[in-house]
Protein backbone atom coordinates (compact mmCIF):
# COMPACT_ATOMS: atom_id res chain seq x y z
CA UNK A 1 0.00 0.00 0.00
CA UNK A 2 2.78 2.44 0.78
CA UNK A 3 4.48 1.54 -2.27
CA UNK A 4 1.45 2.19 -4.32
CA UNK A 5 0.40 5.96 -2.69
CA UNK A 6 4.68 6.27 -2.88
CA UNK A 7 4.32 5.79 -6.88
CA UNK A 8 1.33 7.60 -7.11
CA UNK A 9 2.57 10.54 -5.32
CA UNK A 10 5.58 10.81 -7.23
CA UNK A 11 3.48 10.15 -10.73
CA UNK A 12 1.91 13.14 -9.94
CA UNK A 13 4.74 15.51 -8.64
CA UNK A 14 6.21 14.39 -11.92
CA UNK A 15 3.45 15.05 -14.03
CA UNK A 16 3.53 18.91 -12.24
CA UNK A 17 6.92 19.46 -12.86
CA UNK A 18 6.55 17.79 -16.85
CA UNK A 19 4.33 19.91 -17.85
CA UNK A 20 5.47 23.35 -17.84
CA UNK A 21 8.52 21.32 -20.04
CA UNK A 22 6.64 20.13 -22.19
CA UNK A 23 4.88 23.49 -22.39
CA UNK A 24 7.97 25.38 -22.53
CA UNK A 25 9.18 23.06 -25.40
CA UNK A 26 6.70 22.73 -27.63
CA UNK A 27 6.64 26.84 -28.07
CA UNK A 28 11.24 26.87 -28.33
CA UNK A 29 13.19 26.84 -31.26
CA UNK A 30 16.80 27.13 -30.61
CA UNK A 31 16.18 28.36 -27.01
CA UNK A 32 14.04 31.68 -28.48
CA UNK A 33 10.61 31.28 -26.43
CA UNK A 34 8.50 31.87 -29.60
CA UNK A 35 5.66 32.78 -27.22
CA UNK A 36 7.47 35.44 -25.76
CA UNK A 37 6.96 39.05 -27.96
CA UNK A 38 9.66 39.91 -29.79
CA UNK A 39 12.99 41.06 -27.87
CA UNK A 40 13.88 44.50 -29.07
CA UNK A 41 10.86 45.74 -31.25
CA UNK A 42 10.63 48.96 -32.13
CA UNK A 43 7.79 51.17 -30.74
CA UNK A 44 5.00 52.37 -32.97
CA UNK A 45 7.13 55.93 -33.06
CA UNK A 46 10.59 57.19 -32.30
CA UNK A 47 12.66 54.38 -32.13
CA UNK A 48 15.82 54.74 -30.74
CA UNK A 49 19.40 54.04 -32.25
CA UNK A 50 20.14 52.01 -29.06
CA UNK A 51 17.16 49.63 -30.17
CA UNK A 52 17.81 49.44 -33.99
CA UNK A 53 21.45 48.85 -33.68
CA UNK A 54 20.99 45.45 -31.46
CA UNK A 55 22.82 42.50 -33.36
CA UNK A 56 20.85 39.72 -31.81
CA UNK A 57 21.07 37.17 -28.91
CA UNK A 58 20.74 33.87 -30.94
CA UNK A 59 24.35 32.65 -30.96
CA UNK A 60 25.89 30.92 -34.69
CA UNK A 61 27.86 28.19 -33.24
CA UNK A 62 30.67 27.72 -35.71
CA UNK A 63 31.80 31.34 -35.84
CA UNK A 64 29.89 32.66 -32.84
CA UNK A 65 28.47 35.53 -34.27
CA UNK A 66 24.51 36.38 -33.47
CA UNK A 67 21.65 36.65 -35.38
CA UNK A 68 17.69 37.40 -34.58
CA UNK A 69 15.22 34.36 -34.47
CA UNK A 70 11.74 35.12 -34.50
CA UNK A 71 9.19 32.00 -34.28
CA UNK A 72 5.23 31.77 -34.46
CA UNK A 73 3.93 31.82 -31.08
CA UNK A 74 2.46 28.50 -31.57
CA UNK A 75 5.52 26.91 -32.87
CA UNK A 76 5.48 23.09 -31.64
CA UNK A 77 8.41 20.85 -33.43
CA UNK A 78 7.46 19.17 -36.66
CA UNK A 79 4.73 21.80 -37.84
CA UNK A 80 5.54 22.99 -41.35
CA UNK A 81 7.07 26.66 -41.16
CA UNK A 82 7.93 29.17 -43.90
CA UNK A 83 11.43 30.17 -43.43
CA UNK A 84 12.61 34.17 -44.08
CA UNK A 85 16.14 35.05 -44.43
CA UNK A 86 16.34 39.01 -44.43
CA UNK A 87 19.58 40.91 -45.21
CA UNK A 88 20.16 44.58 -43.69
CA UNK A 89 21.46 47.24 -46.26
CA UNK A 90 24.79 48.75 -46.30
CA UNK A 91 25.65 50.50 -42.85
CA UNK A 92 22.83 49.36 -41.39
CA UNK A 93 22.17 46.80 -38.71
CA UNK A 94 20.42 43.29 -37.69
CA UNK A 95 17.61 45.67 -35.99
CA UNK A 96 17.45 48.01 -37.88
CA UNK A 97 16.43 45.47 -41.16
CA UNK A 98 14.19 43.30 -38.85
CA UNK A 99 12.16 46.72 -38.02
CA UNK A 100 12.31 47.93 -41.62
CA UNK A 101 11.20 45.22 -43.63
CA UNK A 102 8.68 43.87 -40.60
CA UNK A 103 7.84 40.26 -40.77
CA UNK A 104 8.08 39.41 -37.06
CA UNK A 105 4.95 41.25 -37.01
CA UNK A 106 3.11 38.48 -39.47
CA UNK A 107 5.25 35.50 -38.00
CA UNK A 108 1.86 34.21 -36.65
CA UNK A 109 -0.25 34.51 -39.78
CA UNK A 110 2.33 33.41 -41.76
CA UNK A 111 4.13 30.57 -39.76
CA UNK A 112 6.92 32.50 -40.38
CA UNK A 113 10.40 31.40 -38.86
CA UNK A 114 12.70 34.66 -39.68
CA UNK A 115 16.16 34.89 -39.60
CA UNK A 116 17.26 38.08 -39.36
CA UNK A 117 21.66 38.64 -39.27
CA UNK A 118 24.07 41.22 -39.16
CA UNK A 119 27.69 41.81 -40.45
CA UNK A 120 30.36 43.12 -38.10
CA UNK A 121 31.48 45.50 -40.74
CA UNK A 122 27.86 46.73 -41.83
CA UNK A 123 27.76 45.36 -45.31
CA UNK A 124 27.64 42.23 -47.31
CA UNK A 125 30.44 40.16 -48.49
CA UNK A 126 31.90 37.18 -49.15
CA UNK A 127 33.28 37.06 -45.96
CA UNK A 128 30.18 36.46 -44.34
CA UNK A 129 28.49 33.34 -46.79
CA UNK A 130 30.39 30.69 -44.54
CA UNK A 131 27.93 32.69 -41.45
CA UNK A 132 24.71 33.02 -43.47
CA UNK A 133 24.97 29.04 -44.43
CA UNK A 134 25.76 28.06 -40.92
CA UNK A 135 22.49 29.49 -39.85
CA UNK A 136 20.45 28.21 -42.25
CA UNK A 137 21.93 24.64 -41.70
CA UNK A 138 21.07 25.15 -37.82
CA UNK A 139 17.66 26.39 -37.85
CA UNK A 140 16.87 23.87 -40.83
CA UNK A 141 18.10 20.99 -39.06
CA UNK A 142 16.26 22.20 -35.80
CA UNK A 143 12.73 22.73 -37.72
CA UNK A 144 13.53 19.96 -39.77
CA UNK A 145 13.60 20.12 -43.57
CA UNK A 146 10.65 18.45 -44.24
CA UNK A 147 8.62 20.83 -42.62
CA UNK A 148 10.26 23.97 -44.93
CA UNK A 149 6.97 24.84 -47.00
CA UNK A 150 8.85 27.90 -48.53
CA UNK A 151 12.34 29.30 -48.09
CA UNK A 152 12.42 33.45 -48.59
CA UNK A 153 15.37 35.43 -49.54
CA UNK A 154 15.14 39.02 -48.64
CA UNK A 155 17.48 42.08 -48.74
CA UNK A 156 17.29 45.97 -48.71
CA UNK A 157 19.69 47.65 -50.62
CA UNK A 158 22.86 46.25 -50.61
CA UNK A 159 21.65 43.32 -48.58
CA UNK A 160 19.05 42.81 -51.79
CA UNK A 161 21.83 43.38 -53.92
CA UNK A 162 23.61 40.58 -51.99
CA UNK A 163 20.68 37.64 -52.56
CA UNK A 164 20.97 38.28 -56.40
CA UNK A 165 25.08 37.66 -55.57
CA UNK A 166 24.28 34.61 -53.57
CA UNK A 167 20.61 33.31 -54.67
CA UNK A 168 21.90 31.02 -57.69
CA UNK A 169 24.83 29.65 -55.85
CA UNK A 170 25.95 26.53 -55.55
CA UNK A 171 24.72 26.90 -51.81
CA UNK A 172 21.62 28.47 -52.16
CA UNK A 173 20.04 27.67 -55.37
CA UNK A 174 18.62 24.52 -54.69
CA UNK A 175 16.89 26.02 -51.22
CA UNK A 176 15.57 29.35 -51.99
CA UNK A 177 11.99 29.65 -53.62
CA UNK A 178 11.24 33.22 -53.54
CA UNK A 179 13.87 36.15 -53.67
CA UNK A 180 12.42 39.72 -52.27
CA UNK A 181 14.41 42.66 -53.06
CA UNK A 182 13.28 45.63 -51.27
CA UNK A 183 14.66 48.71 -53.28
CA UNK A 184 18.26 46.49 -53.96
CA UNK A 185 17.88 45.61 -57.56
CA UNK A 186 15.28 44.80 -60.06
CA UNK A 187 15.41 41.97 -62.89
CA UNK A 188 14.58 43.82 -65.73
CA UNK A 189 14.50 47.32 -66.17
CA UNK A 190 13.41 50.50 -64.05
CA UNK A 191 13.31 54.16 -64.70
CA UNK A 192 14.61 56.54 -62.35
CA UNK A 193 12.12 59.11 -60.30
CA UNK A 194 14.82 61.63 -60.33
CA UNK A 195 14.09 62.53 -56.97
CA UNK A 196 17.75 62.25 -55.13
CA UNK A 197 18.36 58.81 -54.18
CA UNK A 198 21.29 58.60 -56.55
CA UNK A 199 23.36 61.04 -55.30
CA UNK A 200 22.93 59.25 -52.24
CA UNK A 201 23.18 62.96 -50.08
CA UNK A 202 21.19 65.77 -49.71
CA UNK A 203 22.33 69.27 -49.43
CA UNK A 204 22.54 70.63 -45.45
CA UNK A 205 20.79 73.60 -44.92
CA UNK A 206 21.91 73.76 -41.20
CA UNK A 207 25.92 74.17 -42.06
CA UNK A 208 27.33 71.15 -40.39
CA UNK A 209 28.62 68.48 -42.03
CA UNK A 210 26.50 65.93 -44.26
CA UNK A 211 27.49 62.29 -43.99
CA UNK A 212 29.66 60.65 -46.44
CA UNK A 213 27.31 59.23 -49.29
CA UNK A 214 27.22 55.24 -48.65
CA UNK A 215 30.09 53.48 -51.12
CA UNK A 216 28.28 50.14 -52.12
CA UNK A 217 31.10 47.30 -52.74
CA UNK A 218 30.64 46.65 -56.38
CA UNK A 219 29.81 43.37 -57.38
CA UNK A 220 30.73 41.42 -60.49
CA UNK A 221 28.35 41.81 -63.63
CA UNK A 222 25.76 40.00 -63.85
CA UNK A 223 26.53 36.76 -66.24
CA UNK A 224 23.85 34.25 -67.74
CA UNK A 225 20.27 35.02 -67.98
CA UNK A 226 18.60 37.50 -65.95
CA UNK A 227 18.49 36.42 -62.66
CA UNK A 228 20.66 34.23 -62.65
CA UNK A 229 21.01 30.34 -64.10
CA UNK A 230 18.33 28.81 -61.45
CA UNK A 231 14.36 28.94 -60.73
CA UNK A 232 12.80 31.24 -58.06
CA UNK A 233 10.06 33.59 -57.52
CA UNK A 234 10.94 37.01 -57.53
CA UNK A 235 9.00 40.09 -55.55
CA UNK A 236 10.30 43.43 -56.29
CA UNK A 237 9.46 46.27 -54.00
CA UNK A 238 10.95 50.00 -53.57
CA UNK A 239 9.49 53.54 -52.90
CA UNK A 240 7.90 55.63 -55.92
CA UNK A 241 10.88 57.98 -55.70
CA UNK A 242 13.64 55.98 -56.46
CA UNK A 243 11.96 54.57 -59.66
CA UNK A 244 9.26 52.54 -61.46
CA UNK A 245 9.57 49.38 -62.45
CA UNK A 246 8.59 48.97 -66.00
CA UNK A 247 5.64 46.60 -67.08
CA UNK A 248 7.85 43.59 -68.18
CA UNK A 249 9.85 41.43 -67.01
CA UNK A 250 12.29 39.18 -67.84
CA UNK A 251 11.51 36.50 -65.34
CA UNK A 252 8.11 36.58 -66.25
CA UNK A 253 9.21 35.75 -69.84
CA UNK A 254 10.92 33.33 -68.51
CA UNK A 255 8.16 31.18 -66.43
CA UNK A 256 5.67 32.29 -69.06
CA UNK A 257 3.78 34.53 -67.31
CA UNK A 258 0.77 36.78 -68.77
CA UNK A 259 0.60 40.80 -69.34
CA UNK A 260 1.05 42.24 -65.96
CA UNK A 261 -1.90 43.40 -64.25
CA UNK A 262 -2.37 46.13 -61.30
CA UNK A 263 -4.35 44.40 -58.09
CA UNK A 264 -6.40 46.49 -55.14
CA UNK A 265 -3.83 49.18 -53.93
CA UNK A 266 -3.13 48.46 -50.30
CA UNK A 267 -3.82 51.36 -48.03
CA UNK A 268 -1.72 51.50 -44.46
CA UNK A 269 -2.63 54.03 -42.23
CA UNK A 270 0.17 53.03 -39.53
CA UNK A 271 3.26 53.92 -40.55
CA UNK A 272 6.62 52.14 -40.44
CA UNK A 273 8.97 52.00 -37.56
CA UNK A 274 12.38 53.25 -39.50
CA UNK A 275 14.16 55.54 -41.15
CA UNK A 276 17.62 57.00 -41.66
CA UNK A 277 17.91 60.21 -39.13
CA UNK A 278 21.06 60.83 -40.25
CA UNK A 279 19.93 62.68 -43.88
CA UNK A 280 17.03 64.34 -42.64
CA UNK A 281 18.43 68.45 -43.29
CA UNK A 282 16.34 68.63 -45.11
CA UNK A 283 16.71 65.41 -46.81
CA UNK A 284 15.56 64.09 -50.06
CA UNK A 285 12.47 62.18 -51.36
CA UNK A 286 14.38 59.37 -53.30
CA UNK A 287 16.49 58.97 -50.09
CA UNK A 288 13.18 58.93 -47.89
CA UNK A 289 12.11 61.25 -44.76
CA UNK A 290 10.37 60.06 -41.64
CA UNK A 291 7.98 57.16 -41.91
CA UNK A 292 4.20 57.90 -42.71
CA UNK A 293 1.35 56.32 -43.34
CA UNK A 294 0.93 55.58 -47.10
CA UNK A 295 -0.79 53.88 -49.69
CA UNK A 296 1.19 50.52 -52.30
CA UNK A 297 0.66 49.43 -55.91
CA UNK A 298 0.82 45.98 -56.72
CA UNK A 299 1.77 44.15 -59.96
CA UNK A 300 1.49 41.13 -60.69
CA UNK A 301 2.28 39.03 -63.59
CA UNK A 302 -0.55 36.50 -63.55
CA UNK A 303 -0.48 32.89 -64.71
CA UNK A 304 3.04 31.49 -64.22
CA UNK A 305 3.84 28.18 -65.06
CA UNK A 306 4.83 25.95 -62.23
CA UNK A 307 3.36 28.16 -59.62
CA UNK A 308 6.16 31.03 -60.05
CA UNK A 309 4.95 33.94 -58.81
CA UNK A 310 6.70 37.97 -60.32
CA UNK A 311 5.38 41.00 -58.53
CA UNK A 312 6.22 44.54 -58.51
CA UNK A 313 4.91 46.67 -55.46
CA UNK A 314 5.39 50.37 -55.09
CA UNK A 315 5.12 52.03 -52.19
CA UNK A 316 3.55 55.65 -53.14
CA UNK A 317 5.63 59.35 -51.93
CA UNK A 318 7.95 56.74 -50.33
CA UNK A 319 12.01 56.19 -51.25
CA UNK A 320 14.88 54.06 -50.38
CA UNK A 321 15.14 54.26 -46.00
CA UNK A 322 11.54 54.54 -44.97
CA UNK A 323 10.37 51.84 -42.81
CA UNK A 324 7.72 49.10 -44.45
CA UNK A 325 4.24 49.36 -43.41
CA UNK A 326 2.21 47.13 -41.34
CA UNK A 327 -0.46 46.13 -44.29
CA UNK A 328 2.39 46.32 -47.19
CA UNK A 329 4.54 43.64 -45.73
CA UNK A 330 1.56 41.48 -44.98
CA UNK A 331 0.97 42.23 -48.99
CA UNK A 332 4.69 41.15 -49.80
CA UNK A 333 4.59 37.92 -47.35
CA UNK A 334 0.97 37.09 -48.61
CA UNK A 335 2.51 36.89 -52.58
CA UNK A 336 5.70 35.19 -51.12
CA UNK A 337 3.66 32.36 -49.25
CA UNK A 338 1.15 31.81 -52.59
CA UNK A 339 4.51 30.92 -54.43
CA UNK A 340 5.72 27.23 -55.73
CA UNK A 341 8.04 25.93 -52.58
CA UNK A 342 9.39 22.82 -51.39
CA UNK A 343 12.95 23.08 -52.72
CA UNK A 344 14.37 22.43 -49.32
CA UNK A 345 11.79 19.99 -48.44
CA UNK A 346 12.14 17.84 -51.14
CA UNK A 347 15.67 18.45 -51.82
CA UNK A 348 18.81 16.82 -51.35
CA UNK A 349 20.25 18.59 -48.68
CA UNK A 350 21.41 16.80 -45.08
CA UNK A 351 21.84 18.88 -42.16
CA UNK A 352 25.83 18.99 -41.19
CA UNK A 353 27.36 17.74 -38.03
CA UNK A 354 27.22 19.87 -34.95
CA UNK A 355 30.35 21.99 -34.37
CA UNK A 356 32.45 20.40 -31.82
CA UNK A 357 32.28 21.47 -28.25
CA UNK A 358 34.37 24.46 -27.69
CA UNK A 359 37.76 23.56 -25.93
CA UNK A 360 38.14 24.97 -21.99
CA UNK A 361 35.07 26.21 -19.81
CA UNK A 362 35.15 29.03 -21.84
CA UNK A 363 35.14 28.08 -25.09
CA UNK A 364 37.50 29.81 -28.42
CA UNK A 365 37.75 33.58 -28.82
CA UNK A 366 34.80 34.89 -31.14
CA UNK A 367 36.12 35.12 -34.42
CA UNK A 368 37.68 38.54 -35.38
CA UNK A 369 35.19 40.65 -37.62
CA UNK A 370 36.09 40.29 -41.53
Amino acid sequence: MRTRIFSTAFAGVAAMIATPALAQTAHTLMGVDCAAPPAWHCPDTDCQAGVVTQPGDTVELRTRRTFFLDCPADYKPGEKVNIVLSLHGFGSFANWQRNYFPAMDVKDKYHLVVITPGSPVRYWSGADDDYLHNIVDEVVAAVGKANVDHFILAGHSQGGLTSRRIVCDPYFRDKVDVRISLSGGRVGDATPAGKGFAGGVPVYLSGKPAPPAPAFPRFPAEVGPPGGDCDYSFIFSNGENESIPAATSPLADKFGCAARIEEPEVLDPKPGYVWDSTRQDPGSDGWGHYPKSGRAKVYVFPSCKDGRVVADVVRIAKGHTEGYEPNVTDAIIALAVGAKGGKIATGAWTPPPPPAPPPGPFGPPPRPAS
